[in-house]
């Protein structure tokens, strides 16, 4: 059993921050401030090649897996980029995991290298207002009329819309009483995000202002047959198979941006004299920001096992959910304390941790509850009955 990061791990990780050096504090106070989607960054990562991280080489990818993956999103994350710029990446990084599993040659061919490239910027439509987590009882219904289906409904919370000109979707062909089971009958295409017939309304949300999330209104969107992916009704079954590889991304986020604040926390610690000597002397102030270290740690040890056993093509399902709780909870508590550390100067922008606890908000609520999470683990892991 080795802890350690290998060679390519390493060098991934010092290339990532190479790229995040030239994105300084002030950049992202100011994307936080002004919000605009941090292009230059993310065409810096695409140029590089690190949006086909996770891609099979044969299209186009690095062919590498989660844990390469989650090394790189970490790295973003502590560089002080934090969850907006982690987001402008994140979902090129394995949100066309179902066209890599269950895309036609074709597709894979015309879809994937674009987005490696950053030419194509894809956005993911799958949660509605009125199913949040119920994805089975989500209203959009896509109905087939010849070659074409037409697209009706409404989507929210998703991310990159503003930019995007490509489009996840999830819609419902088949009612739902048809089906032998709630989540068939959902298909996922993976179509033009076009604007003719899909309206586009900006959230006004507490963090993350330079990654957009949105309201999507769609009105008969016509979307070809060709531009589904895999068998009709199985959507969210393509969809399943990249739940656990997201847990573990978000994970590797929460722990980045929660050592972002350790850090700052630490240095102003050690920086700031009060009564004739250094705050960080006094064990109110030290026995936190341990705590958080050892928190931080712990998360990333479960995150990475998760990753191991995914790219080992083990089940993961407890693992995954348990270090996105535990990364999120870490992280969170991490940014939490150095904004108490940073006493009154915490609540002021320029030391950017008030943004940091704002972002690492994300983590805790997206892209599942900690509530649901708990009761997933207690039916999977301790044999209770199923709660939801």
């Amino acid at each position: 059993m080795d802890f350690a990061f290998d060679d390519t791990q390493t060098q991934i990780r010092d290339s990532i921050q190479k790229i995040c050096a030239n994105y300084s504090d002030e950049y992202w106070l100011q994307k936080d401030r002004e919000g605009g989607f941090p292009g230059d960054f993310a065409n810096d990562i695409a140029d590089a090649g690190w949006l086909g991280i996770a891609v099979p080489e044969e299209h186009g990818g690095a062919g590498l897996g989660v844990s390469e993956a989650a090394v790189m999103m970490m790295a973003i994350a502590e560089s002080g980029a934090g969850f907006a710029g982690a987001s402008s990446v994140h979902m090129n990084i394995f949100g066309l995991n179902p066209v890599v599993v269950h895309g036609t040659g074709k597709q894979k061919q015309e879809w994937l290298p674009p987005i490696i490239a950053g030419q194509h910027r894809a956005c993911f439509g799958v949660t509605e207002p009125d199913a949040g987590l119920d994805t089975a009882n989500i209203k959009t219904r896509a109905e087939l009329q010849g070659e074409v289906y037409l697209v009706n409904g409404a989507k929210i919370w998703t991310s990159t819309a503003q930019t995007a000109n490509k489009i996840l979707l999830l819609a419902r062909t088949a009612p739902i009483e048809s089906t032998p089971n709630p989540i068939d009958g959902l298909t996922l295409f993976y179509t033009d995000l076009d604007r003719d017939h899909i309206q586009v309304e900006e959230i006004e949300k507490m963090g993350r202002k330079a990654v957009d999330s949105n309201m999507l209104f769609i009105d008969d969107l016509p979307v070809p047959v060709h531009h589904r992916i895999g068998e009709e009704g199985l959507g969210f079954r393509y969809l399943l198979e990249g739940f656990n590889p997201e847990r573990i991304l978000i994970a590797a986020e929460a722990v980045g941006l929660g050592r972002a604040a350790l850090k700052r926390a630490s240095t102003y610690a050690k920086e700031r004299h009060v009564f004739g000597r250094a705050i960080g002397q006094n064990q109110a102030i030290q026995h936190p920001l341990a705590r958080c270290w050892a928190e931080l740690e712990a998360a990333t040890l479960m995150l990475f096992k998760a990753a191991s056993l995914y790219d080992a093509g083990e089940p993961c399902g407890s693992e995954a959910n348990a270090a996105k709780y535990l990364a999120a909870e870490a992280g969170f508590r991490a940014c939490e304390t150095a904004v108490m550390v940073h006493g009154g100067m915490g609540y002021a922008k320029e030391y950017h941790v008030e943004r940091y606890l704002r972002e690492v908000m994300i983590a805790r609520i997206a892209p599942v509850s900690r509530e649901l999470i708990l009761s997933f683990l207690a039916e999977k892991e301790l044999g209770l009955p199923k709660s939801y």
